[in-house]
């Protein structure tokens, strides 16, 4: 699938790799709209991104809200090409601590947001790209999801996340199987230790020896490496169906 000229969703697409992800597309000529529930993130990307991108402040779990922000995608840009999830949060809770049993609600906040936010956008943006005019391989559009390596090795206190992410995962293969008969391709990435505004307000001492830990390169890992592999998945139409670890061997340890 071309980048150029086409048209990408790109969920919490206001920081981080969504951010990254996002520059990447618009430097390779594309149309971006931003799903982003950060209002002030969100204008500041669209200033940077200038004028073939879009911000929408939206909730990724609203049906009403990602409704309206394709409206407003296909009024400005015509059409949606695919669909790139990144948007999530990762806080961490054990699930017996000093306080007691781990909050119910904050369990089912991770999981409506990074799982369930993911599957709503899925199954929205699909239903519209199911209409687009194949290109030569026969495809119609493209679904590209943010997993995590704590899908499968995930540390103590990440019961939630790790639960969120690992049904990413298991829910990459079934909808690619689905969709092969509408030309779309499903594909999941599950980056390890990243530089993210949530690491970056770490002490620089803790944010080296976060890197440390990785076997090679011994750092973390930038988001512009995120958007390398997004951008190999858009235009390699053999990958389907697969979730890819991009962490640089990581496995993660216990705590």
């Amino acid at each position: 699938m071309n980048i150029a000229h086409n048209t990408f969703l790109v969920t919490g697409g206001a920081s981080g790799l969504g951010l990254a992800v996002a520059t990447m597309l618009t430097e390779q000529e594309a149309q971006v709209v931003i799903l982003d529930i950060n209002q002030q993130a969100g204008d500041l990307a669209q200033a940077q991104l200038g004028d073939k991108s879009l911000f929408v402040c939206a909730d990724v779990a609203s049906e009403t809200a990602v409704n309206q922000a394709i409206e407003q995608a296909l009024q400005r840009f015509g059409s949606i090409a695919g669909i790139i999830n990144c948007a999530g949060i990762g806080p961490a809770k054990r699930v017996v601590g000093k306080d007691g049993p781990h909050a119910l609600d904050f369990f089912q906040k991770v999981v409506q947001i990074n799982l369930i936010g993911t599957f709503n956008t899925i199954r929205l943006v699909a239903n519209q790209l199911q209409y687009n005019t194949p290109n030569q391989e026969g495809e119609r559009g493209i679904v590209i999801n943010t997993a995590s390596v704590a899908a499968f090795d995930g540390q103590i206190g990440q019961a939630a996340y790790a639960a969120s992410k690992g049904g990413i995962v298991a829910m990459t293969l079934p909808i690619a199987r689905e969709f092969a008969r509408m030309g779309i391709r499903v594909m999941s990435i599950a980056p390890g230790i990243f530089e993210t505004p949530l690491l970056a307000s770490l002490p620089q001492e803790a944010q080296d020896s976060l890197g440390k830990q990785v076997p090679f390169p011994p750092r973390l890992g930038k988001p512009q490496e995120f958007a390398l592999l997004v951008k190999h998945i858009i235009e390699n139409p053999m990958l389907n169906g697969e979730v890819i670890r991009l962490d640089g061997a990581i496995r993660m340890g216990a705590k």
